[in-house]
């Protein structure tokens, strides 16, 4: 099959189980495994709805051409966005056969130029296997050890977004403010002990310590950095996180104007971050912003 093609899957409307809690949740009935995407699957006449879902592939082969498509698209994403800063930031993908190997882009090209034929191939050695550019040494620090740390993580990605550097200036946690913030909610981390470019494996590992089990770290004094279980999920995670750090400046600012921020309580956070941080909420959220990607590029960025 065409490893552009859109994959469906059946989701039933609103699955629930049948155990309910109330306590902590202010008084309301809550489902305890939550569906991660909410959606109305049915019509009128019955019929029932799909949904669209991470692929199934016949081979490896496919998967890493999918991979490498979606992280191409991801660099466009990050582009339109301003993520860009001369050669900092990269994003990573874990190639599907060899498994110890990650895909990166190339040094110095654009992130708005870059294709699935430019994308560089690492060993954990940071040895470039195939590709003819080299590669940020940070990102190799930082991503292979990640790699290494986390079985569970596919791609990584980490950028000098604007937000997410003024955040990061600070050396906190974010504050459960506003459903999307939930989306972090005990899971991810600071990195504070901020020693300029990160060329060794060392820091690398210090790094991957405090991401720990969590989906997103903020490195103090430099920006952010977020993991998925696909790039598309990374990816989302990461453009999530950046507008999280914004709204999080603006109500800072607000609140020092003498207005009082209101928290999302610890168990109400815990919950809905059930419904909006889950993987496959993740990988479905990109869904879109690739899809703008193939109208707006033509598919540029598979050649």
């Amino acid at each position: 099959m065409s490893t552009t093609e859109i994959v469906t899957k059946v989701v039933p409307v609103l699955a629930t189980v049948e155990t309910t809690l109330t306590n902590g949740f202010n008084g309301k009935e809550k489902i305890e495994n939550p569906p991660q995407v909410q959606v109305s699957g049915r019509t009128k006449s019955g019929k029932t709805l799909k949904i669209r879902s991470y692929p199934k592939f016949e081979n490896l082969e496919d998967e890493r051409l999918y991979r490498k498509q979606h992280l191409a698209a991801a660099f466009r994403v990050f582009a339109d966005r301003g993520f860009d800063e001369g050669v900092a930031g990269h994003i990573s993908v874990r190639d599907p056969i060899l498994t110890d190997h990650f895909w990166l882009n190339p040094l110095s090209m654009h992130f708005s130029l870059i294709k699935v034929s430019d994308l560089i191939l690492c060993d954990e050695d940071g040895t470039v296997v195939e590709g003819e550019e080299p590669v940020n040494a940070a990102a190799f620090a930082i991503h292979s050890q990640i790699h290494k740390a986390r079985p569970d993580v596919h791609a990584a990605c980490h950028a000098h977004s604007v937000h997410g550097k003024a955040f990061s200036v600070f050396g906190r946690e974010l504050e459960m403010i506003t459903q999307d913030a939930c989306r972090f909610y005990r899971s991810h981390g600071v990195y504070r002990d901020f020693r300029g470019v990160v060329l060794d494996s060392e820091e690398g590992r210090r790094i991957s310590k405090a991401l720990g089990n969590g989906k997103a770290v903020i490195l103090q004094n430099h920006g952010l950095l977020t993991v998925g279980g696909s790039v598309d999920e990374a990816a989302f995670w990461f453009l999530s996180l950046e507008r999280t750090c914004q709204a999080q400046l603006l109500a800072d600012a607000a609140s020092a104007a003498g207005y009082k921020k209101i928290l999302i309580d610890d168990d109400e956070a815990s919950y809905t971050s059930l419904q909006v941080g889950g993987p496959d909420k993740g990988w479905l959220a990109f869904q879109p912003y690739y899809d703008e990607q193939l109208a707006k590029t033509k598919g540029d960025f598979l050649n």
